[in-house]
This record gives structure tokens, C-alpha cells and sequence, in this order.
């Protein structure tokens, strides 16, 4: 899990599913990789993972924003129109 952005409205994760722990030995069966991006709205409380086409889509707007550099502003509107998707309320687990 990687935490790649912190706000007062936002935070987002990169999470890497099934990235193997330095100690665990390497399974026999190969498993899929799952990686994917969670996006938490602290105003509403609510987040939305994404993964699959969405996470490939996200990560595609990630590395435009490496190449420029965005206002606060354009982030914070990028992920508004993600959190639009968010009904899962945040819990602890």
C-alpha cells in the first residue's frame, strides 16, 4: 500500500492486492495480479476502489500529472468526479 495523495477532502492509495511480503515464500500457483487505487471522500465518508480498466484509466491520469504538474485545484476536481461513484461508507477493518 502506497499512499500517494492526503488532502482535507481526499486520500488515495495505491494498493498492490496481491504483491508478495518480503518473507512470504513464492506460491506455486501463479495468482492474478490485482492492483488497483482506493479513493476516500472524507467529506462524504464513503470510498470507491478502483481496479481493472478504471485503475488503468487513474494511473494513465497519473502519469500525465508527472509529466505537468497539477494545481491542488485540478486534483481535488479529478478525484470530486471519482467520488462520485463512492457508496461504500469507510469503515476499519
Amino acid at each position: 500500500m502506497h499512499m500517494l495523495y492526503d488532502s482535507e477532502s481526499f486520500v488515495v492509495v495505491q494498493i498492490h492486492a496481491n504483491a508478495p511480503e518480503k518473507s512470504a515464500p513464492t506460491p506455486a500457483v501463479p495468482q492474478l495480479a490485482r492492483h488497483g487505487f482506493e479513493i476516500v471522500d472524507k467529506r462524504s465518508g464513503k470510498e470507491v476502489y478502483l481496479d481493472g480498466s478504471w485503475a488503468e484509466m487513474f494511473q494513465q491520469r497519473l502519469n500525465v500529472w508527472q509529466q505537468k504538474t497539477p494545481t491542488q485545484e485540478e486534483i481535488e476536481d479529478t478525484l470530486e468526479g471519482y467520488a462520485e461513484l463512492a457508496h461504500t461508507p469507510v469503515s476499519l477493518h
